[in-house]
């Protein structure tokens, strides 16, 4: 880490309720953080305050602390940061790389359009041609997302589990937003500029976000930020394969109401290669002896004792 202090963390999005994969993740990110001597910090990543209430960010840091999973400082809502994001699209565009997009979700899903592995689609470009006199005209009677350019370049990096990683963005990302017409600041953005400000230097999330690394790396270089180290971990799927889900009932609080947080904590741990057993335990007691290098490569099946 060249020196710099470890600085770990976790960032929910209060969309709805924490599952055991959630948890799961909560406690990788607090043992890789702390088993190196570092701090820990927790973000709200609310900035979609209509899908994210306040309510439920309470709900998620009163869970979090259930596990013994607290943050080393005041806890960041990204909310209340819109002006901190706004500085940053500035940035981007008086590089002149940053432009608005008219094109509707219909537009964009037309037939032909080339699908990406997130569920989005590779944009064509559609309105990076128009003329600031056609963009103007446009924007008096709709509003536009801003999509940030990219370069017909490859981006690699070392994922701390996964590996060698690599990715071209004009070909397998493309231009992406990073503001939404309704002025919603994009979770690329966002994200990037939340981990430069509070000094993060190891992000610990699901391997479902391990496509979106590279245009974050990008993002980085352009805002002057240092990368961080990336540890993308397995999913918890059930037996039959199915991923675990916010709203269909996979909650973590559930579980809380018929055992013990030490009994979660010790199945998940177990299930993950960290303990050499699920015997109940607290998230401190697995420091000494936690390591990425147990994590598996592929998904971890949901242990049967939190099958309820």
């Amino acid at each position: 880490m060249n020196g710099r202090e470890v600085v770990g963390r976790f960032a929910p999005t209060p969309s709805g309720f924490m599952h055991a994969g959630n948890i799961l993740c909560a406690i990788v990110a607090y043992l890789s953080a702390k088993s190196k001597g570092g701090k820990f910090i927790i973000r709200i990543e609310d900035v979609d305050t209509l899908r994210c209430p306040r309510r439920a960010a309470a709900d998620i840091i009163e869970l979090l602390g259930a596990f013994g999973i607290h943050s080393d400082e005041p806890i960041v809502y990204q909310s209340s940061r819109a002006e901190f994001y706004r500085t940053a699209v500035s940035k981007l565009s008086r590089a002149a790389l940053v432009y608005p997009c008219f094109c509707t979700r219909a537009e964009l899903h037309s037939d032909g359009a080339v699908h990406l592995p997130d569920g989005g689609v590779l944009y064509s470009q559609k309105c990076k041609t128009l003329s600031h006199e056609a963009a103007t005209e446009l924007a008096k009677t709709q509003a536009p997302s801003l999509r940030l350019s990219v370069p017909d370049e490859v981006i690699e990096f070392d994922d701390g589990i996964f590996g060698r990683q690599a990715q071209n963005l004009a070909r397998e990302c493309g231009d992406f937003v990073i503001r939404r017409r309704d002025g919603v600041y994009s979770y690329q953005l966002a994200v990037v500029a939340d981990d430069g400000d509070s000094g993060v230097t190891e992000v610990v999330r699901g391997a479902d976000l391990l496509y979106d690394t590279p245009r974050q790396i990008y993002l980085q270089r352009l805002l002057g930020l240092p990368a961080p180290e990336y540890y993308h971990i397995p999913l918890i799927v059930y037996g039959n394969g199915k991923k675990l889900s916010k709203s269909d009932g996979d909650s973590a609080a559930r579980l809380l109401k018929s055992m013990t947080a030490q009994q979660i904590i010790g199945a998940l741990a177990f299930a993950a290669g960290i303990a050499q057993d699920d015997r109940p335990c607290a998230i401190d007691d697995l420091i000494p002896q936690f390591s990425a290098d147990k994590l598996p490569r592929t998904n971890i099946v949901l242990p049967e004792l939190l099958m309820q």
